[in-house]
């Protein structure tokens, strides 16, 4: 799979997998617009790539596909915290 196809595919993904989890009485939805990669790379046939989306609500996600089998992984997570830790020099 090419990089375009596999950026492609994990926006349609995120999107969808977005959609399914929104409580339904919002009436809200996402296309794969919305939807950016933030990372990503291949190693021989298999890629990964972490995504977001232009909602607000602290998700991330992390996609790899496996060349071998023709397998797409989905991760989903919630960002809980992000906090500075202060490192003395050595």
């Amino acid at each position: 799979m090419g990089d375009l196809d596999f950026r492609n595919l994990c926006q349609r993904v995120v999107a969808d997998y977005a959609n399914e989890h929104f409580d339904k009485t919002d009436g809200k939805s996402i296309a794969p617009a919305d939807v950016y990669i933030v990372w990503s790379c291949k190693t021989l046939q298999n890629s990964k790539a972490l995504v977001s989306t232009n909602i607000s609500d602290g998700m991330y996600y992390e996609l790899t596909y496996n060349g071998d089998k023709h397998e797409l992984y989905l991760d989903a997570y919630k960002k809980f915290e992000n906090r500075a830790i202060q490192v003395e020099a050595k």
